[in-house]
């Protein structure tokens, strides 16, 4: 057994698996304060039934999130020793910052906002409703810095064998953290907008709670639209014009560009199989990844046979998890538009079978984060720190690979329980649904 591989999947599965819960806190706690804001201000006591509802579920999913998030940095320490001494100096900086600027400022708030309604003011509540997400935002853009840093690194020099920070505001805004900031955080929202679509319509297919959830429907598919639009562009283009200038290994590899020409089609489908590197029954438009990447139809964009073989990330699941990721997001518009005309049409409430499609859709936008994240990991590879580190060199060199498979045996059987404990609380709460509206009176 080799340590180094069963270390990479330990930590695959311990990050896939936390990676569950961020997009749905992050989303829902938008969505919460999209609802509270129109409760308040409407005087609508609608909409803070949808925050009550809603904002119970929202602990629950940020309860697992923290759990499973320890786990992670632990395997720095255990399984990565060597990382962690190479980057130490720079990668401990927004770790840190996230503990201490957004994790207590998430977890303070998320407190005050499920049990403070009715005990402090109107103002105050919303405002606590606002620092959850706000507090969430920033811990993503800080976990987005410390990984972007490992995309592109930069505020660095390399002494003693070791990276130590010589610009902390470089290394922060080194050239990928905005664009993988944007495009991680809007795929949260649609994370969020997708989940509650999908709890309302069940709930409007079950007829439970009919002015609550219809609201709540009403609120997501639309909220749901704009960020499924927003994803593809700007914030999805942006980021692979970022990929192609930083990364171009990683860009070749995604887009499955196999060798180096001018005016690249891009390959909207095909399989791709090795050795050598090739794509069968590939549906492609020409010139259309040269102008997405540069502007300009006739650009010359390097392919994988531009590289060392040595430098090549592993071409079939960098290729695959990357258009996959891209054909969800293509449904993700396509349901949301659908979504909307119907609302529009006012038959939205009667359309049992797309209610029934947007309940199944619940996962679809995590499923759309992971294939995302590994795109992005696996398309790095064989650099742990790109240019710097490679993988193989940065794991543990004490730790032998029968502890390792025993952990991950041990973590397999805690997220089991664990996943299946949320799953049997969630689909509890949602069969149960919103509390009865008790009157119309307005909100004070």
């Amino acid at each position: 057994m080799d340590p180094v591989l069963l270390a990479r999947i330990q930590f695959a599965m311990t990050v896939g698996f936390h990676f569950l819960f961020p997009p749905l806190t992050i989303g829902l706690s938008w969505l919460l304060v999209l609802a509270e804001t129109l409760g308040w201000k409407k005087k609508d006591e609608v909409y803070a039934t949808i925050g009550k509802f809603f904002g119970k579920i929202l602990g629950l999913i940020f309860a697992v999130g923290v759990a499973s998030g320890i786990v992670m940095e632990f395997q720095f320490g255990t399984n990565w020793a060597e990382y962690s001494k190479f980057v130490g100096d720079i990668f401990g900086a927004p770790l840190a910052a996230e503990g201490v600027f957004a994790f207590f400022l998430e977890s303070t708030f998320l407190g005050l906002y499920i049990f403070g309604r009715d005990r402090v003011s109107k103002g105050v509540h919303w405002f606590s409703a606002l620092m959850v997400a706000v507090g969430s935002t920033i811990s993503a853009f800080w976990i987005i810095v410390a990984n972007s840093w490992q995309q592109t690194p930069a505020g660095f020099i390399i002494q003693n064998g070791r990276a130590e920070l010589t610009n902390f505001w470089a290394a922060v805004f080194n050239p990928s953290t905005l664009p993988r900031f944007f495009h991680t955080f809007d795929a949260a929202l649609i994370s969020g907008a997708f989940f509650m679509a999908g709890v309302s319509a069940y709930l409007v297919y079950k007829n439970k709670g009919a002015e609550v959830s219809r609201k709540a429907l009403k609120l997501a598919v639309i909220f749901g639209l704009v960020v499924s639009l927003l994803e593809v562009f700007p914030f999805g283009h942006e980021h692979g014009k970022q990929v192609a200038e930083t990364q171009p290994e990683k860009f070749a590899a995604l887009q499955g560009l196999y060798t180096s020409q001018a005016g690249a089609p891009i390959a909207l489908f095909a399989f791709p199989t090795e050795p050598p590197p090739t794509l069968k029954a590939p549906i492609e438009i020409p010139g259309l990844l040269s102008w997405l990447a540069f502007g300009d139809v006739n650009a010359k964009i390097r392919g994988i046979n531009d590289f060392s073989k040595d430098d090549i990330p592993p071409l079939f699941l960098t290729f695959v998890s990357y258009h996959n990721m891209v054909l969800l997001g293509m449904l993700f518009i396509l349901l949301m538009i659908i979504a909307v005309f119907k609302l529009y049409r006012k038959t939205l409430w009667d359309s049992k079978k797309f209610l029934k499609l947007l309940v199944w859709a619940i996962p679809f936008p995590l499923l759309a984060c992971q294939l995302g994240w590994i795109s992005a990991e696996v398309g790095r590879q064989p650099w742990i720190v790109y240019k710097l580190l490679r993988t193989s060199e940065a794991a543990s060199v004490t730790v032998s690979a029968g502890e390792i498979l025993f952990s991950i045996i041990l973590f397999a059987l805690i997220y089991i329980l664990l996943g299946s404990v949320l799953v049997y609380l969630l689909v509890r709460k949602i069969k149960h649904g919103p509390e009865p509206i008790t009157g119309k009176e307005a909100l004070q």
